[in-house]
């Protein structure tokens, strides 16, 4: 996949409907500067958008993944898009299950210390005290934070972080 070729068509779409970067960002529900790294090929949509994307240009989602518009050897072209759209898929369904898993053993050995200093009745003894609080804690941490990953408002809550760190504007 040719991020670069695939971000000039982009932009090239945007040019066709008379939008600026600010008003697709609105139209899309991103920043300014996130449509901006879409068509400098820095990163992609999310799916969802591509989908929105396509229907906003009237153009078609392999048109997208592919760079160009429609050729003659589109039927043979469609069955690499369809698996250019599935590597795709993949790829961000499974960066966000190691993530889900990396928080669940986070979340287990947490819970599982706080258990150990409850069943072993070390809660009052200094030290372990505060191993059980820091256990609880780093347990309902990640509840929480898997709650925000699964939740429908997860891509703004990126957007926000990247913000604060400095690389989107």
């Amino acid at each position: 996949m040719n991020l670069i070729k695939i971000g000039e068509f982009l932009q090239e779409l945007r040019k066709d409907k008379g939008l600026t970067q600010e008003q697709l960002a609105e139209k899309v529900g991103v920043a300014r500067r996130t449509v901006s790294r879409w068509e400098t090929g820095y990163n992609m949509p999310d799916l969802d958008v591509l989908i929105e994307l396509a229907d906003l240009y009237d153009a078609d989602l392999r048109e997208i993944l592919s760079g160009e518009r429609k050729s003659e050897h589109m039927n043979e072209e469609l069955k690499e898009t369809v698996l250019q759209v599935a590597d795709y898929s993949n790829e961000e369904k499974t960066r966000l299950l190691r993530r889900m898993h990396l928080m669940f053993i986070a979340g287990l050995v947490g819970i599982t210390a706080y258990l150990a200093t409850i069943f072993l009745e070390l809660g009052d003894k200094q030290p372990y005290e505060f191993i059980g609080s820091f256990g609880l804690g780093i347990a309902m941490g990640m509840i929480i934070i898997g709650i925000i990953f699964t939740s429908r408002h997860a891509s703004k809550i990126r957007e926000f972080k990247l913000r604060l760190l400095g690389r989107i504007k």
